[in-house]
């Protein structure tokens, strides 16, 4: 995760969670290599989506002080890269990579599509495309 100034607004995160964020997970601050001139990164690790499933409205309701800056990398356990995130209207909205596609699992028992479990594929893989429905992923 990347912000410009936002170290106050990230400070809670780099500690364990007092019970005011649903998930547990902590944020570890990435440090440039001339110290006290980058400031602006954080990472964290989720193992699996439904771990990290309220972090994007958790994250887009904070008050930062430049929200044109805020910019949050997800790359889950099968996608092919990372996933961006913006901040746009003030709403976290995933930003459609060139030759990239979102896809969505479907749930084996009914069939029907889950949102919540989807693979970002790189379309130029020399990998088999996913035989799933994809994301509307509208640019913003």
């Amino acid at each position: 995760m990347l912000a410009a100034d936002a170290h106050e607004v990230m400070a809670p995160l780099t500690h364990d969670n007092d019970g005011t964020r649903p998930w547990n997970n902590t944020f570890v601050p990435i440090e440039s290599q001339w110290p006290g001139t980058f400031g602006r990164g954080w990472a964290a690790e989720f193992t699996h989506r439904h771990h990290w499933a309220e972090l994007l409205e958790y994250l887009q309701a904070l008050p930062w002080p430049r929200p044109e800056t805020v910019q949050v990398l997800i790359h889950d356990e099968e996608d092919d890269c990372f996933g961006l995130w913006m901040l746009y209207d003030g709403k976290l909205i995933e930003v459609p990579l060139p030759r990239t596609e979102r896809y969505i699992e479907q749930s084996p028992p009914s069939g029907s599509c889950s949102s919540d479990i989807s693979y970002l594929h790189r379309t130029d893989s020399a990998l088999p495309t996913p035989n799933m429905p994809t994301v509307h992923r509208p640019t913003p």
